[in-house]
């Protein structure tokens, strides 16, 4: 449907009391700033985006863009001293030869940069009919968004004119316009999203009740949930019990030494193991102990994500370098996925992070010196969140941990925005020196080396992981409006030079960014598994430990 050609009459400018026009209808300067906008979206973000995700990405563009269109035109007016102008045919006419043509030079350019980001990071190229979709989404997305808030001004104005009959037209539509702003805001985070949220938290709460194909009760005396546990087998949740009842066996680990190894230990308690957290570590703890995990030479404590989740490849990378020789605790703080965790359940990762490790470190403290195992803190996505919460800053860290890797840590972790912020001058926010490496180190390619290479990395080493290309590591709310200096820096290794800021389209592109986080090839984005064994071999020095034996570490967690 063409748009609506409309000719102010002079009751139009009297102000919002009148009947709203039609939601189809679209003004000229709304019009221009949406195709600047939209097509402004299609430049590339951090990770390959399908088309129903550029879509989504450039209709919500080209909605803020309709909107910066109308106020920029309002202020010019304002200034001018003057009344609308009508949206004649022949200045359509001309907006939409430039749009078409602006519109189709975009899209084959986007396409370009589309291909060279899959190129870089080894995944194969996009199917054609990507683009009829993407502008389809974008269209749809576009009308919605439209629509939604035409109906919030008509709400504003219906509540003015009632307001009018109280007091004055000013002040019933300021009035108007705040009622309506503040309910849509309370609705929106308060009703909707907290229902929103306890619904996902009782489906996903039914799914923590089963078990996944293959997995049997553990008959491990090692291992949480098997005979003589503390933790009863039901309690440990669908995660629980894929931990409990996999990992690398003594004979596994002995395989790539070719000597002795000793059976790992691994102790884990369930959102149902109990109602309060600080009762939860408990109960952890003194399962640990009771599988002798105070007696192993390494102590991991790890705080999972999401619905109680830890990366296999890097849990068995811990064990194959120590020899087996080691005890790994951690425990579920919720039964949300990731990516819904990530954005909800920081508060219960946190108190969970703190208090698993104050509980481990409580009964570890208390033995003699020459009997305490080395003690270490693992952390991925969220997972970091939590375990950087029972820890100050650097020299807590040293001087309570052996070692810490922390994997694809969020922007908001408190300590990751401390070490990056406060990193020593010249070096970049995606590989950032710390007080000259001495305790704190980041790698985004950690078989490339870990800097500073020149520098002496003596006592505690706490490592962290981030690839360039990994959205969880760099979304912020920031980025609405201001940029940041991994944009303003040279590009990572496997980000386009062409990837810039833009004020609110940046935002949404990195938002979109987050769901598909993992769907990468190793190396790119959130996945790191694989990166784990050069990451562990880095932290724990392992004696004799080879190039050979890592590669077929490296292949032998990978499958």
């Amino acid at each position: 449907m063409p748009p609506t050609i409309t000719e102010p009459s002079s009751d139009e400018a009297a102000g919002p009391t009148d009947q709203p026009r039609a939601w189809w209808s679209i003004d000229a300067p709304g019009a221009w700033g949406a195709v600047a906008l939209g097509c402004l979206s299609m430049t590339p973000s951090l990770l390959p985006r399908g088309g129903v995700t550029q879509g989504i990405v450039a209709g919500i563009s080209a909605a803020i863009g309709y909107g910066l269109g109308l106020l920029l035109a309002a202020t010019w007016r304002a200034i001018a001293d003057r009344d609308p102008r009508p949206n004649t045919l022949g200045a359509w006419r001309w907006f939409g030869v430039v749009a078409f043509i602006t519109v189709l030079g975009v899209i084959v350019l986007g396409e370009h940069w589309q291909t060279r980001l899959r190129t870089l990071m080894g995944m194969p190229p996009d199917p054609s009919w990507r683009t009829l979709l993407l502008l389809s989404v974008a269209v749809v997305v576009f009308a919605v968004i439209l629509s939604v808030s035409r109906t919030l001004r008509t709400a504003s104005r219906r509540l003015t004119r009632l307001l009018q009959r109280r007091i004055g037209p000013r002040a019933a539509r300021t009035l108007g316009w705040v009622v309506v702003t503040l309910v849509t805001y309370l609705l929106l985070t308060g009703v909707l999203l907290d229902a929103s949220i306890a619904a996902a938290d009782r489906a996903f709460s039914l799914r923590d009740t089963s078990t996944q194909e293959g997995v049997e009760p553990t008959q491990n005396v090692l291992r949480s949930g098997g005979p003589g546990s503390l933790v009863p087998w039901d309690s440990l949740g669908r995660q629980g019990r894929n931990f409990t009842t996999r990992g690398p066996s003594a004979a596994d680990i002995a395989a790539l030494w070719d000597g002795f190894a000793a059976e790992p230990i691994r102790a884990y308690a369930g959102m149902a193991t109990a109602d309060d957290v600080e009762e939860r570590a408990r109960l952890a703890v003194d399962d640990l102990a009771r599988a002798g995990g105070f007696d192993r030479d390494h102590l991991l404590v790890a705080t999972t994500t999401g619905t109680g989740w830890l990366d296999p490849g890097t849990m068995a990378s811990f064990e194959y370098l120590t020899r087996g020789d080691s005890a790994i605790v951690t425990m579920q703080y919720s039964y949300l996925p990731s990516w819904l965790s990530y954005l909800v359940d920081q508060r219960r990762a946190r108190e969970a992070g703190r208090e698993l490790f104050d509980a481990v470190y409580e009964r570890w403290s208390l033995m003699p010196p020459t009997q305490r195992p080395q003690l270490y803190v693992f952390g991925e996505s969220l997972g970091s969140f939590g375990a950087e919460a029972a820890f100050s800053g650097e020299f807590d860290l040293r001087n309570r941990t052996d070692g810490a890797l922390f994997v694809g840590a969020p922007n908001f972790n408190p300590l990751h925005r401390e070490f990056t912020e406060g990193r020593d001058a010249g070096s970049r926010q995606i590989e950032p020196v710390v007080r000259d490496g001495r305790t704190v180190r980041f790698a985004n390619e950690v078989s490339a080396g870990i800097e500073p290479a020149t520098r002496a990395w003596d006592g505690t080493r706490v490592l962290y992981l981030q690839h360039p290309s990994d959205p969880i590591v760099w979304w912020s709310p920031e980025l609405l409006t201001r940029r940041p200096d991994w944009l303003s820096e040279p590009r990572g290794r496997d980000v386009l030079d062409q990837m810039i800021w833009l004020p609110f389209i940046t935002f949404w592109q990195v938002t979109a960014d987050l769901p598909f986080a993992v769907d990468l090839p190793p190396g790119h984005g959130h996945r790191y598994t694989t990166e784990s064994v050069d990451a562990w071999a880095a932290i724990l020095q392992p004696p004799g430990w080879t190039e050979t034996q890592a590669d077929v570490l490296r292949r032998e967690i990978s499958g």
